[in-house]
């Protein structure tokens, strides 16, 4: 009989190069056997074309996409983590012998496309949330592989705190979370089960109550706000689709029932199904969202990958297939972040309207395979996004 097992690619084969189309391994043999493996090329990362509905992006993944090209005889020029863009835009430069590349255009589109779709997606709610907490709870959509990846992510984006475990050993992220139904279906009461918790977890741990359990959201929460007075931090609506009606009649009627009896204080996390529609519906109702799939399995971000230059004749040459711009380019920025200039690479910076110096967006961080900057913590990267989405306005919700 045969053992079942967990189909898992390991980060070894993902360094080696053989996380990979069989194209490109196939290419790889045939250009060693020409004898062109040493020819020197500049691929470009960019996107052409957004998601529907979609103004801009957040790039993310770098450090994992540095960490795949360190070590090897490249050059890497690339946006600043977590910076916004917009299409057409180029977010990142390789330079080097084409077989030290060609193989990891899979594993770097992959690790890239991910994390930006994922961390653009947090972003777009998070600036719809407003003043109002963003809580990721999408762990389950995922291969467990992908655990610490998404979280880092979605907090990349902008969400206030994640739920994953592991994400406190990798991330240093404390995670967030309250309880599932399975607990206080295995007390057979919520009085029971939210009393339990309150025994059983540190003080440093808040208590908030799951209330549409087995009754009504509105007298669970009285009864939770009841049952563990002070101690109540909020109340959590995770009422299923089939149940709803209005959610955000449902949250009003709660926020009504906690106020008359006293219960000001206590905050309501509305979570299950939350997307972009909802957190505009709810954000002045709600003090917390608890959202899973739609940050978790957002539209995708299509990142290309392409040869822009290559190196004959003692000089690099333009070229590049059909639809794409050839030759390397660089992006420049001035404030606001939405007056944007791409200009081939070499040439004189253009001038902002307000005649202003732009900024040049793409920098090394990789020069011959070693690092040569320092790489910002995630609180910085998170920071410069959110800074970011201050001067953006706000998305049309689209889910």
């Amino acid at each position: 009989m045969r053992e079942p097992r967990l189909y898992i690619v390991g980060p070894d084969e993902i360094l080696k190069g053989v996380a990979t189309d069989i194209y490109f391994l196939r290419t790889k043999r045939i250009l060693e056997a020409k004898n062109l493996c040493d020819l020197r090329v500049r691929y470009e990362l960019h996107t052409h074309g957004f998601p529907k509905g979609y103004e801009w992006a957040v790039f993310a993944g770098l450090e994992e996409a540095l960490a795949l090209l360190q070590g090897r005889r490249v050059d890497v020029y690339a946006l600043p983590e977590g910076t916004l863009f917009r299409s057409e835009q180029p977010l990142m430069v390789l330079e080097g012998p084409i077989c030290e590349i060609v193989t990891l255009e899979t594993a770097l589109l992959g690790l890239l496309r991910f994390a930006t779709s994922v961390a653009t997606k947090a972003a777009r709610i998070k600036k719809l949330a407003r003043d109002k907490q963003v809580l990721f709870f999408g762990l389950r959509a995922h291969h467990p592989a992908l655990q610490v990846s998404l979280d880092r992510a979605a907090y990349i984006g902008g969400a206030d705190a994640i739920s994953g475990a592991l994400s406190e050993e990798y991330l240093g992220l404390v995670p967030k979370g309250t309880m599932p139904h399975a607990l206080i279906i295995a007390f057979g009461s919520p009085v029971d089960a939210w009393k339990a918790y309150d025994e059983v977890m540190p003080p440093d741990v808040p208590r908030i109550a799951l209330c549409d359990t087995f009754y009504d959201e509105r007298y669970e929460s009285l009864l939770a706000a009841q049952s563990l007075g002070k101690k109540l931090v909020a109340v959590r609506l995770d009422t299923p689709r089939s149940r709803r009606g209005s959610m955000r009649k449902i949250v009003e009627e709660v926020r009504w029932t906690l106020d008359l009896h006293g219960y000001r204080n206590v905050k309501i996390v509305v979570s299950g199904g939350i997307g972009e529609r909802a957190v505009a519906e709810l954000r002045d109702v709600a003090d917390y969202f608890g959202v899973g799939t739609s940050i978790a399995f957002p539209p995708s971000v299509d990142i290309s990958m392409d040869i822009v230059e290559v190196f004959r004749d003692g000089r690099w040459v333009p070229v590049s297939k059909r639809g794409k711009l050839p030759g390397m380019k660089q992006l420049y920025r001035c404030k606001p972040i939405y007056e944007d200039y791409v200009v081939p690479w070499g040439t004189e910076a253009p001038r902002c309207r307000d005649d202003s110096e732009p900024r040049p967006m793409l920098t090394k961080f990789i020069e011959n395979g070693r690092l040569i900057r320092e790489l910002p913590s995630l609180e910085e990267i998170r920071r410069y996004v959110l800074s970011q989405l201050s001067e953006m306005p706000e998305p049309e919700p689209l889910d």
